[in-house]
């Protein structure tokens, strides 16, 4: 497997909404950070789907090597 693309070196803060489905972009190549346009069809990486059960703030990994995928869990302070 190839290795992801460091989208940036920091977490993207996003205000989800209950019951909404998104796509975690784990590959780091997508326009749409943090989430998927498709560009991963030309790798190993499939995205990783998040419906969460409320509305709030969620961190979404932007390095693409977190122990916690879909979410930061501080690794890109190592890279």
């Amino acid at each position: 497997m190839s290795e992801a693309r460091i989208a940036q070196k920091g977490p993207f803060q996003v205000e989800v909404v209950a019951g909404k489905t998104y796509f975690w972009c784990a590959c780091g190549r997508s326009n749409n950070q943090p989430f998927c346009d498709g560009s991963h069809k030309v790798t190993s990486f499939e995205p990783i789907e998040v419906t969460p059960d409320e509305s709030r703030t969620l961190f979404f990994c932007g390095c693409k090597q977190s122990g916690n995928k879909p979410f930061c869990d501080g690794t890109h302070n190592g890279l």
